[in-house]
């Protein structure tokens, strides 16, 4: 039962889709203009770097196998931990970027001396991860039968940011 893989994807939410949309409305007038001045590169940029960025939000995943939590665009794993290298794993709105979807998310603190870090500089070592994913209560189940010694705080009730909360 060590051995499953469980994978989650992330959260995805409404309401920061819905500013990306609000930012990208802006860029619809001057998309007819270029349109109807034939300016056509411009708009190849302006339209695929919108269809990028729902791309890459649609692609967090955060896969749990054996003792390991990896962090994986789509298909391609950007980041891996030791699940007993985690400290603590508390609820979060930091507005920092992350790999994920939606402002509710988890911190998940590290041990200082992180094995899988060693061949990064210094500057590339996280002391902490900021995730969302989607089954989340599972999510923590699982993680805490790997390493029931981590200290986990995420309560359940609803925050004055309950519009944060509004997930896909």
């Amino acid at each position: 039962m060590l051995n499953e893989t469980k994978v989650f994807r992330s959260r995805i939410s409404v309401f920061m889709i819905g500013i990306i949309i609000t930012l990208y409305m802006f860029f619809i007038p001057n998309s007819i203009q270029l349109f109807q001045k034939e300016l056509y590169r411009p708009l190849y940029l302006i339209w695929g770097s919108f269809l990028l960025i729902l791309f890459i939000f649609g692609g967090f995943r955060y896969v749990i196998s054996g003792n390991i939590l990896y962090l994986k665009m789509w298909c391609i794993p950007n980041m891996s931990a030791r699940i007993t290298d985690i400290v603590s794993i508390e609820r979060s709105y930091n507005l920092l970027s992350a790999p994920a979807g939606s402002l509710k998310r988890l911190r998940i603190d590290f041990k200082d001396d992180m094995k899988y870090q060693q061949y990064r500089p210094q500057w590339l070592r996280w002391s902490y991860w900021l995730i969302s994913p989607v089954r989340e209560k599972e999510f923590l189940k699982k993680i805490e039968s790997i390493d029931p010694t981590i200290f986990i705080n995420v309560p359940e009730k609803k925050g004055f940011w309950r519009f944060w909360d509004w997930d896909i």
